[in-house]
């Protein structure tokens, strides 16, 4: 029926405020501030409160709150803190890493890469520090930690693309500017530097665990919400006392697909896929640079990528021969046609 094809919540409930059951550890005690807000309640859960946040969501959000700040201060600095131009190029706008120059050394001066070292610092401070209140709540809650471990693959691919793999190359300057478009300029820079990311293996086992879990997602949500008429969105009913929405999907999936997952497996593949995205990732983007330097010749190599016809055009990572010693013949160079003409020497009169 048409009902079932809205994505809003169609029924919204109202009585005293669930504050949750109790703690079982010595925890702070939860803000029991509590309300309702309908258009919340329109995609999920309607209430609001009661609120945790402790020393370690305070500490994180303090930290966080801060590196936002310096980034924004910066960006606003390199306008000549015109709020107008901030606001036209925020997209361009970026705190650059410190130059290879200073290599991997801490004591950088602030206009030279220094605010960068310190943002970084307390936004990978705010994150570990939710981290370990995501961790810590999960078991003061007798849950799983599942979340908290799914978190730090995320997390695994952010220190290795701001501090790990900067450290084995000893330069601050691989890292990735604060910034919108400037953060998506590295990433395209990045892999045209290393011979395109696309013959790198772990980043195609990224990609494709990345669009597994969209489609995984978009196959799990059809499924519970084309059953919710049966009562599929009691998914732990359906696990442990297989019912007929669990019935008709697993038989669904078996007449279209020849295969089905349950109700308790698809979370796992789900969580999989999803964990092992930026796991994967990481590790594609810690061998670049540390271990390949051309991932296109690696792939030639290893018969994972073709060998194209030789256009003479020579890939200077393929040689041995500085630039600096490079034997240069004056009669293969060739006049640009769009250069100033050179100025007439006193031999050739003015």
């Amino acid at each position: 029926m048409a009902r079932y094809q809205n994505i809003f919540t169609q029924v919204q409930l109202r009585g005293h405020p669930e504050i949750g059951m109790p703690h079982k550890d010595d925890s702070e005690p939860r803000i029991n501030a509590t309300g309702f807000s309908y258009w919340m309640g329109k995609f999920g859960q309607a209430q609001l409160g009661p609120l945790y946040l402790g020393k370690l969501g305070l500490a994180s959000l303090l930290m966080g709150s801060l590196a936002f700040l310096i980034i924004g201060l910066n960006m606003l600095a390199s306008v000549s803190w015109n709020p107008n131009r901030f606001l036209k190029e925020l997209f361009w706008l970026a705190l650059e890493p410190p130059g290879p120059e200073w290599g991997f050394s801490p004591m950088v001066p602030l206009a030279e890469g220094g605010w960068w070292i310190i943002t970084g610092f307390l936004l990978t401070a705010s994150i570990l520090l939710w981290w370990l209140r995501t961790y810590r709540r999960a078991k003061a809650l007798g849950m799983g930690t599942h979340i908290a471990w799914a978190f730090a693959s995320a997390i695994w691919l952010y220190l290795v693309l701001g501090f790990i793999r900067p450290a084995l190359l000893g330069s601050w300057s691989e890292a990735v500017p604060f910034g919108i478009f400037p953060h998506l300029d590295w990433t395209a820079a990045f892999s045209i530097r290393y011979g395109n990311l696309f013959y790198n293996p772990f980043h195609a086992l990224s990609i494709a665990f990345l669009y597994g879990s969209t489609l995984l997602f978009a196959m799990h949500g059809a499924t519970i919400l084309a059953v919710g008429r049966y009562g599929g969105e009691r998914e732990i009913e359906q696990i442990y006392d297989r019912g007929t929405a669990s019935e008709r999907a697993g038989l669904f999936w078996r007449w279209t697909m020849g295969f089905n997952a349950t109700m308790e497996s698809i979370h796992r593949w789900a969580w999989w896929f999803a964990v092992l995205t930026t796991l994967t990732g990481g590790i594609g983007i810690l061998l670049t640079g540390t271990v390949v330097d051309n991932w296109y010749l690696w792939a030639q190599e290893h018969n994972f990528a073709p060998a194209y016809p030789d256009t003479g055009v020579v890939d200077p990572s393929t040689t041995l021969i500085a630039p600096s010693e490079a034997v240069i013949d004056p009669n293969q160079m060739v006049e640009d046609p769009g250069a100033l003409p050179a100025a007439p020497s006193q031999t050739q009169g003015s």
